[in-house]
């Protein structure tokens, strides 16, 4: 006793489906896992020196003196001007990222200093 052709065709339709939908799992994990590492590898977020800190969430900055001001964004750096109210205020500061964990920041013609980020990306 053999299938006939009906069930051949219904085993294999379901086979193909079982692969199919591995496929678009492994397909959605990867999208997971790309956008988690795709935000890890931007300068957004919590930095931190010190008792100092900034956040950053794209041209957007809350400056260590507690501004929320607008900036020049790109994922690996940012650039704004220090408001009238904080200290060095008119000096240019400049950021880029080093990695997922560090930026160096420049002010004016200063040494750069190494900031961390407040909380390690996972």
């Amino acid at each position: 006793m053999g299938l006939s052709a009906g069930q051949l065709m219904a085993v294999g339709g379901a086979t193909r489906l079982k692969g199919m939908m591995a496929r678009v799992l492994l397909c959605c994990v990867a999208l997971v896992i790309g956008a988690s590492s795709a935000r890890a590898d931007a300068i957004d977020g919590q930095w931190c020196l010190g008792a100092s800190h900034f956040e950053i969430n794209g041209p957007n900055i809350r400056t260590p003196g507690g501004n929320d001001i607008t900036g020049e964004y790109n994922r690996h750096g940012f650039r704004y001007v220090v408001p009238a109210n904080e200290q060095g205020a008119g000096t240019q500061i400049v950021m880029v990222l080093l990695n997922e964990e560090t930026v160096h920041l420049t002010r004016g013609t200063s040494a750069p200093e190494t900031w961390k980020r407040c909380k390690p990306v996972s």
